[in-house]
Parts: structure tokens; C-alpha cells; sequence
């Protein structure tokens, strides 16, 4: 088994339009309770000459999606693993009010789903069933009553009749939304999606956009698309050399 798939599964036991630049209108991160926080928060990788993460603070709000902006490297995917306890870090991580730590980091994960960048990474399972509903049945969720919820979840994204099919003989649009199904099956009040919409053809990333739009969650998503991100979320932020370099509603006034 792959690293990914590695990750996938403790990550998973655990827990505008064409107008312009506006994000969506919404919740505000400036205020309410915060499901994700990170106050100071360094990652470095072994033989790194720079940290992956930099006294990085960030702060996303409850219901809030978050389009987080950034080069390769700039420690996006840093973001994710750290606040999912899949890296060593300095400074502190809230997850739903919880601090994260290495003592409890399957507590924490409880409180949130993740979609890799590649989303074969995360399907462990012969039966997409079986994949989508393993997060319910792995927290000791009865059989019967997880693969109905995990075929309520696939329903929600137009992917039913995924149900059945091997994760091995789908495209890149139905393995996204079966791996998305997957992170929210559980109601976590927060997904990091990493690159959601990469590789998406603009039919499956319509689709997907919609979809986003219609869970509760609240969200931290990293992309390279600009419009996508206007058309989801409500705010960016954008990543420089692993710190928050700049932040706002309007998408138009991001430079990359």
C-alpha cells in the first residue's frame, strides 16, 4: 500500500459566478467560532533547507469556505496534513475546538474529512460503497446503517450509481466525487479538499462547484483556479513561502 493510501487511512479513522471577483457571500472569518486555527505553526521536512511551514497562522470560520492560493511549495498541502496530525509541527492547532496534539490526533480527525490531491490515494476499497461508508463503520458505525448513509452521500453528489463500481474503473470527475463522498459522509464541521477541480474537464467542474456549494461543512480548499475558487468560496488567502502572504474577498485583486 502506497504512502497515500498510508495517510488516507489515518486521516479517515479518525474523524461568484462569471461576473467577477466577489467570493461568495457568506459566513466571515473575522468573527463567530473557528473550526480550524493555526497560531504560529512551523512544519519542517527532514534534509528541507527552508520550513514547509513558516510561523504560519490561519483561521477559518464555522460554515466558511476558504480558497487557499499559492505556488507549488508554498506549503499548502502542509496545511492539511498538519491540521489532520499527519506531520510534526510547532505552534498550535485548534480543530473544532480541540488542540491538536499527538496524544489524540484520532479524536481530532472525528471533526474532519480530507480529500487528497489525488483521490485514487483515498480508495482503499474494492467497492465504492464500501470506501465511501468505511468512515462510519471503522468509528463502529453498524453495517447496515453506514452503507445507508454512504449511499445517501453518493446520492447528494449525483454518484449513486457509483455505488457498486470498482474505484479502479472511473474517471477523474467520479473518483473526486466518490472520494468527497467519503470526507463528509461522517458531518465533519470541516474538509480540507486539496485540488478538488484538477483535472476536472468544465461539465464535471460545473458539477462539483454546485456541490460544494450545497454542504454545510465549513472548508479550506487548495487550488490553483482562481474562478473556481470566486465561485465556492467566500474568501482567499494566498500562501507565500509558507506564511500567509495576503488575504480578502475579492478575487479579482488576486496575484499569483
Amino acid at each position: 500500500m502506497s504512502s497515500g493510501h498510508d495517510a488516507s487511512a489515518q486521516a479517515r479513522t479518525g474523524g461568484t459566478g462569471a461576473d467577477g471577483g466577489a467570493g461568495r457571500s457568506g459566513p466571515s472569518g473575522a468573527g463567530g467560532t473557528g473550526v480550524l486555527e493555526l497560531v504560529e505553526v512551523t512544519v519542517r521536512y527532514d534534509g528541507a533547507a527552508d520550513p514547509a511551514l513558516d510561523r504560519c497562522s490561519l483561521r477559518v470560520g464555522a460554515g466558511e469556505r476558504v480558497a487557499l492560493l499559492g505556488a507549488n511549495g508554498s506549503g499548502k498541502t502542509t496545511i492539511f496534513l498538519a491540521a489532520a496530525g499527519l506531520v510534526p509541527y510547532a505552534g498550535r492547532i485548534t480543530v473544532a475546538g480541540l488542540h491538536l496534539d499527538r496524544s489524540r490526533p484520532e479524536e481530532v480527525r472525528r471533526h474532519l474529512g480530507l480529500l487528497f490531491s489525488i483521490p485514487e490515494d483515498q480508495l482503499l476499497f474494492a467497492r465504492v460503497l464500501d470506501d465511501v461508508a468505511f468512515a462510519l463503520t471503522s468509528r463502529g458505525t453498524d453495517t447496515a446503517e453506514a452503507e445507508q448513509r454512504a449511499r445517501a452521500a453518493l446520492d447528494h453528489l449525483d454518484a449513486g450509481y457509483l455505488a457498486e463500481r470498482s474505484p479502479y474503473r472511473m474517471s477523474r470527475g467520479q473518483s473526486v466525487r466518490a472520494a468527497l463522498a467519503g470526507t463528509f459522509v461522517a458531518g465533519p464541521p470541516l474538509l480540507l479538499l486539496d485540488e478538488p477541480a484538477s483535472g476536472l474537464d468544465p461539465a464535471g467542474r460545473r458539477l462539483l462547484i454546485r456541490h460544494l456549494n450545497d454542504l454545510p461543512s465549513a472548508m479550506l480548499i487548495a487550488t490553483h483556479d482562481i474562478d473556481f475558487g470566486a465561485r465556492c468560496c467566500h474568501r482567499w488567502v494566498l500562501l507565500d513561502r509558507g506564511r500567509v502572504a495576503a488575504g480578502g474577498t475579492d478575487f479579482s485583486k488576486v496575484e499569483l
